[in-house]
């Protein structure tokens, strides 16, 4: 068992993964082996009806949420894509279980979260920290996931054009992203504040109270505390529309520039999709009419 995990967790390292990923996907994969070697069977020997029992055992005896064993089965998932082109087993029989058991975001659009461009100028206005009020911003304005928030540094920046260069991850090359002068407003109010909480000369762009760069958990948790407190997150309800989270942001943000008319293509180069087509690869998109699209269609919160 030990052999085939680090011999997988190699195989994402090469790929691409993020460490955070890979680690996530330990922890799940170690689980479901040491379930396995309790009844007396490996990776390699387990099939379709080990795996429903073990999804079983996590929802009536742990008591995991959905998405919680959503997570378990997406590890396993790439472990057997993994061990099938290794041709160490046949097929990935996890794929077949992820179907009946657990309902996709993509499913199921009324489970999510959506709200009007008068809740997003609320959620903003909820807070008066003006660091706060710029993440927000930001994350609706650009849709960026909150990994690609917390990694930005000022340099990536560009106050003068509105637009912003990401990272490259294994998800996709590096990418251009646009902000409206709404967002710019705001990014700039932040910064003057940064000069003076910036003691020890970090680089990042959002910083915590302690001057350090700001992580996923500070993201999530001063999103969801705005959102509370604007009446959009309801952490006692168990049904899932009535909580908020970080990825809402860029689901408003898709939505919002689908309804105003945005050229799907256009979408999908904001969003980073990956160009999995050939026609893909050879439609480059001229930045300046992406801009102008964008800024066409961004909807205005008069913040």
């Amino acid at each position: 068992m030990d052999r085939i995990i680090k011999d997988f967790e190699r195989d994402c390292q090469i790929r691409g993964m993020a460490e955070r990923s890979i680690n996530s996907y330990h922890t799940c994969i170690r689980a479901y082996g040491d379930y396995l070697a309790a009844r007396g069977k490996g990776f390699l020997t387990a099939n379709k009806d080990d795996l429903v029992s073990f999804i079983e055992s996590l929802r009536l005896d742990k008591g995991l949420s959905l998405m919680t064993v959503k997570r378990y089965l997406a590890a396993l998932s790439s472990l057997c894509e993994y061990l099938v082109f290794k041709e160490q087993i046949q097929a990935n029989y996890v794929r077949p279980v992820r179907s009946r058991y657990i309902r996709s975001y993509k499913e199921t659009p009324e489970g999510r979260k959506l709200i009007s461009v008068g809740d997003m100028a609320n959620l903003i206005n909820s807070t008066l920290n003006v660091r706060d009020k710029a993440i927000i911003a930001l994350l609706a304005k650009t849709g960026i996931r909150r990994n690609e928030l917390i990694t930005l540094d000022i340099s990536d920046v560009d106050l003068i054009e509105n637009m912003i260069r990401l990272k490259p991850t294994a998800k996709r090359t590096n990418r251009t992203v646009f902000f409206d002068d709404e967002c710019a407003y705001l990014l700039r109010r932040w910064l003057k504040v940064r000069e003076g909480t910036n003691k020890k000369g970090s680089t990042a762009l959002f910083l915590n109270h302690e001057g350090k760069r700001l992580n996923r958990s500070g993201v999530y948790n001063l999103v969801v505390e705005a959102a509370r407190r604007a009446g959009l997150h309801n952490p006692d309800s168990k049904r899932l529309e009535d909580h908020f989270s970080p990825h809402a942001c860029r689901h408003w943000y898709c939505t919002h520039l689908f309804r105003a008319g945005m050229r799907r293509e256009y979408i999908k180069e904001l969003r980073g999709d990956s160009r999995k087509e050939a026609f893909d690869l050879y439609n480059h998109i001229d930045l300046k009419e992406l801009k102008e699209a964008y800024l066409a269609c961004i909807p205005q919160l008069g913040i």
